[in-house]
């Protein structure tokens, strides 16, 4: 009796698993297909968040542990936005006129773009001194414009694979897991980072990410795309001209576009000197600083499948605004940070401010792009965001060299109060009820 018993509990385990991978009981009716491509995007994200993590976290540290200056961090993140933002309408250029979506996104982003990680990791075996800083931060510059380079193919992929009336519970839990994935390679890297000697922990932390990004890769490519290697026809010829023309019948996006550019510029004049703050400043070690992002993520698991379905019954346009009006405190904040654990609580509030923020404002500005033309409006979109970050960055960078750290935290306060104040009053569109006729979502009560 035991042993049959035990299969039965391992099929039952594995089919709520793959249930979970779904995104639960809303899935259960859609085709074998759909839940395929569902199932596989799944644990893309999942391998994609511990490779990001480990670098989002870690790699400004290592470039300053080359030797780079607080003014050539500021410089990296500019110059990798401002590339970005030349790509980005190319990008979606190739999705209109050449398709091959998938062929797109596994070359560009999942290839070179992580082979990019992998020379970094190598780069101290052939290069020293002052040219090193300079190279790394051009890898890194490479890295973020070939992966913005496949953006909209992905935005356009992502659309298509997962249902507009489950994403808030869809999303909800494959951020849960790509948020533990982020927990685990976070506190693993920062250990051994610590534990090492300087460069090589950082080395080897690279190599890692760019292993767990090829799984990524591997993942994705397992995908089925629905409309497979055509083109995608989006009914008007596509020029930065054109995009702006079609772009003035649909004002609500554009409203969304120039109020987040303005919220990524004021995001980035303090967003890339977190890190260098507290090592420099509050002189904590790699695997401390591991630790309050691990903090982050950890609270924003908490809220990630709630928020997901209230995103679905209210849409997520009520949630975002809530967002904008609580963040500008966390830089505010910053001002009075001295101790190791003022950033961890401060972290447990941003975690959860963000963990809703991320999922409501995807969600939102896919109900805002036309199934056909998504490539043009995500690329239009991400143009503008990579340019504000850009000009946020320098401006950050400027701001820092000349007043310090508590002058940019108080500046991105500042500016993310107005933009949510913006937002509140010329983006007006319900999310689930757009301008492009998205369907209601159900109040199934899961």
């Amino acid at each position: 009796m035991q042993r049959r018993i035990l299969p039965f509990r391992r099929a039952q385990a594995w089919r709520a698993f793959r249930k979970f991978t779904w995104g639960g009981d809303w899935a259960l009716s859609l085709s074998t297909q759909i839940k395929y491509n569902l199932y596989w995007f799944f644990f893309d994200g999942l391998f994609a968040s511990a490779s990001d993590n480990i670098i989002v976290t870690y790699l400004t540290l290592y470039i300053l542990a080359l030797g780079a200056t607080r003014a050539q961090v500021g410089l990296m993140s500019s110059f990798s936005s401002l590339s970005a933002a030349l790509l980005l309408l190319p990008g979606a250029i190739l999705v209109e006129r050449y398709g091959h979506r998938k062929e797109l996104i596994l070359s560009l982003g999942g290839g070179i773009a992580r082979l990019t990680i992998l020379i970094l990791a190598l780069l101290p075996l052939f290069l020293g001194g002052l040219s090193i800083v300079w190279v790394a931060i051009s890898l890194s510059v490479l890295r973020d414009a070939f992966g913005n380079l496949a953006f909209p193919a992905w935005m356009s992929v992502t659309a298509d694979i997962v249902p507009m009336e489950g994403r808030g519970r869809y999303f909800g839990s494959r951020n849960f897991v790509m948020g533990i994935a982020g927990i685990l390679a976070i506190l693993f890297v920062g250990e051994l980072i610590t534990n090492s000697s300087q460069p090589l922990g950082y080395q080897i932390a690279l190599g890692l990410a760019f292993t767990l990004g090829m799984l990524s890769t591997f993942s994705f490519g397992q995908i089925r795309d629905p409309k497979g290697q055509s083109p995608i026809k989006a009914g008007s010829s596509l020029s930065f001209k054109a995009v702006l023309q079609d772009m003035k019948l649909h004002p609500v996006f554009i409203a969304l576009s120039l109020v987040m550019a303005l919220w990524n510029f004021s995001l980035n004049i303090a967003g890339p000197f977190f890190n260098v703050y507290m090592v420099q400043n509050l002189k904590f070690s790699a695997s401390m600083v591991g630790i309050t992002s691990i903090v982050t993520t950890v609270a924003s698991l908490f809220i990630q499948r709630r928020v997901g379905r209230i995103s679905d019954r209210l849409g997520p346009r009520k949630v975002q605004i809530i967002c904008m009006f609580l963040i500008p405190i966390l830089p505010f904040v910053w001002m009075f940070i001295t101790k190791p654990w003022h950033v961890i609580i401060l972290n447990s509030f941003s975690g959860v401010l963000w963990g809703a923020f991320n999922l409501v404002s995807f969600n939102f500005l896919l109900s805002l792009t036309p199934d056909a033309q998504r490539a043009r409006y995500s690329a239009f979109f991400q143009i503008l965001v990579m340019l504000a970050l850009a000009g946020g960055a320098a401006v950050g960078a400027w701001v820092v060299t000349k007043w310090g750290y508590q002058a940019i935290f108080l500046s991105s306060a500042i500016g993310r109060l107005i933009t949510g104040i913006l937002f509140l009053r010329f983006v007006r569109a319900e999310g689930g009820d757009s301008e492009f006729n998205n369907p209601q979502y159900p109040d199934d009560g899961s």
